[in-house]
């Protein structure tokens, strides 16, 4: 029986979370699978991964293949690293000590990798809002200052227009009211 490490796919319709598992090569994608060994969750920022990696070592150890995908995940989490050290203890080239303070080390300096990339990666995103927000305060800057130039022209426009009319309507309504004020007298 050839056995795969693979993900075995749970979660709704465009709401997948996956199920790190040992299977038979043979048996379906969502199928019965011999060893659950952790969980990978795509949807989250960044991606949740919980995975026993003594597990994992165990079955590549033993000869399980892996997907592509798996693989990505082992070599991001440190998984192959482990492995590859284990094979050194196993050839003598240095002790299982060793390869825990190696595999230790490899971990303290990836978790500082990852966290400088999301502190760098959030840092580009603010810079980037913050560019954004900075032009188009300025779109809306200038197209306020277009709004008040243009009304500002229309009303110089109708200035001398309003004087022309504003005193032809005076002159108007004083005759009307000499007009009213001859019928009244009679």
């Amino acid at each position: 029986m050839a056995v795969k490490l693979r993900l075995q796919r749970h979660g709704r319709g465009k709401r997948p979370f996956y199920h790190i598992v040992a299977t038979d090569s043979r048996s379906p994608r969502d199928g019965k699978y011999i060893e659950r060994i952790g969980d990978y969750n795509p949807l989250t920022k960044p991606a949740t991964i919980h995975l026993d990696a003594d597990k994992a070592v165990k079955w590549l150890q033993q000869g399980a293949e892996v997907t592509d995908t798996l693989k990505a995940i082992f070599k991001y989490k440190g998984i192959l690293y482990k492995k590859h050290l284990l094979r050194g203890v196993a050839k003598g080239s240095f002790s299982l000590e060793e390869a825990e303070k190696r595999y230790l080390q490899w971990l303290d300096e990836h978790k500082n990798k990852v966290l400088d990339h999301e502190k760098k990666h959030h840092k580009d995103k603010t810079e980037i809002k913050a560019k954004m927000l900075e032009q188009e305060q300025k779109k809306a800057n200038d197209r306020e200052a277009k709004r008040l130039a243009a009304l500002a022209a229309a009303d110089e426009a109708k200035k001398p227009v309003a004087e022309a009319t504003e005193e032809a309507p005076a002159e108007n309504t004083d005759a009307p009211a000499a007009d009213t004020e001859t019928p009244a007298e009679n």
